[in-house]
């Protein structure tokens, strides 16, 4: 079995054999859908080889391999009437020069617009009958003088546009100037007037059907007035696995796999992979969640080749998702947010998913917590998980390859030092090895605490210290960290299970529940709770109390998670925190 890991062409994909999962059931429901659809997915979804098995089906020319290409799949066996009947247009906005003067990016969008139109052109030749006449200096007359001549043809063209936001991604998230953006899509800009014309073209003119992918809603709140005929799809309940994997499809493809005689367990496998790469919700009333699509192949060809997992199971052509949690963080509140995130098993609950952003917004509106939730969802990194009591969205982490890139900026926000990063491998290695937790404890205290106590949180208590022990231990090269695992009526608070290929080493399999005391509930000041030893400290009748109730809750959930993973032994601790001041713990097991 081939894996098609980076490739998006469909074509090369069913000629040689790679593995596809076919969504070409979904075309006669896109169809019927709208003519022209705006569908918004997180980076490395998908979308360009969604694009890429759309223009094969559509394109006229392409008509005498329909049988090669789509015999196999779903659609073969019932095409719509609509299949090889369209002059394909693609346009890849992520190809135009986003750096420079404005001139010079206006200057790159005529000259890329100009080079689809001319490849148009000679693809097409055959079938028009009138010359197309290319303005170098004016991409919009060279797309009215390609819109005339088919036309004139008696054919119609489909409109595929991918990565339409780029250009405000790279503005917003990567330093791109302000000015260049407001030029383009403000008034008369050029990007806008290129959305004008795709209005006007789809007005009988020539374009019969637009279907645009992006990762974010950001430039529809600006082009709105020059392009307001599109439907958003992507929150479509029916459109939920549109791109990406569902349980029983990785499922399949494991017991494939493991049918040519592979040693790793497919239930381990699979349980692997759920915990990294599942969770993805983009319908409020989807009943299933999706794996990210890139990350499950490249998983799987890792395993299908090498015959183990990953070490690292995040690709690494994902880690520029940080920069849109840098961005998330520097706002006011945000800091706040991402915490919250990664700490409370509720989600964060906002009053709507807000679906238009424009540069105003992003620049200069107030953030609220709903505005940078609605955010890190459209960039996947928050998903949708249900409903509140009045029917508020939840989002929450999809899953643990999501978690460590929150885990990683607020290391980077909490641990700016070097040196405090070096320290934290070296105690972090001990709690893996020993399950020596007394100098993470003092760490915690005396480098973690002076930083968070400086910082306005809405809320003190066992959460916030448990994002203090999840920073510090995170480690997805030897463990599947999972937070608030729901067992026995209850919720683990940390849970550290050796991922099953690492077994072979000598780390341990940790549980961690927390518990907390404010400086109100002792009557004791900061400066008093310092001069305490760890004895006097567990003495305390309201500190004894939480270690004992954390101490019942660890064993209990110890017992299920033994039996879940199926563990010989577990090392579970308790942990109180005292203020934002001190640590103490009782070692379970």
């Amino acid at each position: 079995m081939q894996f098609p890991y980076g490739i998006s062409d469909f074509a090369t994909l069913i000629r040689e054999g790679y593995f596809y999962q076919d969504r070409t059931d979904r075309i006669p429901l896109l169809e019927a859908t709208g003519r022209q659809l705006v569908f918004i997915r997180p980076r490395r979804f998908g979308k360009s080889l969604l694009l890429s098995m759309l223009e094969h089906y559509y394109d006229l020319n392409r008509a005498d391999e329909f049988d090669a290409l789509f015999g196999g799949l779903a659609i073969g066996q019932k095409p719509t009437p609509l299949r090889n009947q369209y002059l394909i247009l693609r346009w890849d906005f992520s190809l135009i020069q986003a750096q420079g003067e404005i001139r010079d990016i206006e200057a790159a969008v005529h000259r890329y617009l100009n080079q689809r139109l001319a490849a148009f052109a000679d693809d097409y030749a055959r079938y028009l009958s009138h010359a197309i006449h290319l303005h170098a200096d004016d991409a919009i007359v060279s797309l009215q003088s390609v819109l005339h001549a088919t036309r004139a043809s008696g054919h119609k063209i489909y409109l595929l546009i991918d990565e339409y936001d780029n250009f405000a991604n790279e503005v917003l998230m990567h330093g791109g100037r302000k000015d260049h953006y407001e030029s383009l899509l403000y008034g008369e800009g050029l990007l806008k007037t290129v959305f004008k014309a795709v209005k006007a073209g789809a007005s009988g003119q020539g374009i019969d059907r637009v279907f645009i992918t992006g990762v974010s809603p950001i430039v529809l709140g600006d082009i709105t007035s020059g392009y307001n005929v599109a439907e958003n799809v992507y929150l479509n309940q029916s459109l939920n696995d549109l791109c990406g994997f569902t349980e029983a499809e990785i499922h399949a493809v494991l017991t494939q796999l493991a049918a040519e005689g592979k040693s790793w367990s497919i239930a381990e496998a699979l349980n692997t992979m759920r915990t990294f790469y599942n969770g993805y919700r983009f319908s409020s009333k989807a009943q299933q969640a999706i794996y990210n699509p890139t990350l499950s192949l490249y998983f799987l060809k890792h395993l299908y080749t090498v015959g183990e997992y990953p070490e690292i199971m995040l690709d690494d052509n994902l880690s520029m998702d940080q920069a849109k949690l840098r961005y998330i963080a520097g706002l006011p509140g945000g800091e706040q947010l991402l915490t919250q995130a990664l700490s409370t098993p509720d989600g964060v609950v906002i009053p709507s998913l807000a679906q238009r952003f424009g540069l105003a917004d992003m620049l200069s509106a107030r953030k609220d917590d709903a505005f940078m939730a609605s955010l890190l969802y459209f960039f996947g990194i928050l998903t949708l998980n249900g409903t509140a009591i009045f029917k508020q969205p939840v989002l929450s982490i999809p899953n643990l390859v999501a978690r460590s890139l929150y885990v990683e900026r607020l290391q980077e926000l909490w641990l700016p030092d070097v040196n405090d990063m070096a320290d934290l491998r070296r105690i972090a290695q001990d709690v893996y090895l020993s399950g020596e937790i007394a100098p993470l404890c003092q760490f915690i205290e005396q480098r973690y605490f002076p930083m968070l106590s400086n910082r306005d949180y809405r809320w003190t208590n066992e959460l916030l210290l448990k994002v203090a022990f999840m920073t510090v231990l995170f480690n997805d090269r030897i463990y599947m960290m999972v937070s608030e695992t729901e067992v026995d009526h209850g919720y683990v608070d940390l849970s550290l299970i050796v991922r099953p290929d690492m077994r072979r080493f000598q780390a341990l399999d940790l549980l961690l529940e927390f518990k907390y005391v404010s400086l109100k509930a002792l009557d004791l000041s900061g400066e008093q709770l310092k001069a305490k030893t760890i004895a006097e400290l567990e003495a305390l009748p309201a500190v004894a109390a939480k270690l004992d109730e954390a101490t019942a809750q660890a064993q209990r959930y110890a017992a299920v998670l033994q039996q879940r993973y199926g563990l010989s032994e577990l090392h579970h601790f308790a942990v109180v925190g005292v203020g934002l001041e001190r640590v103490v713990f009782r070692r379970v097991l």
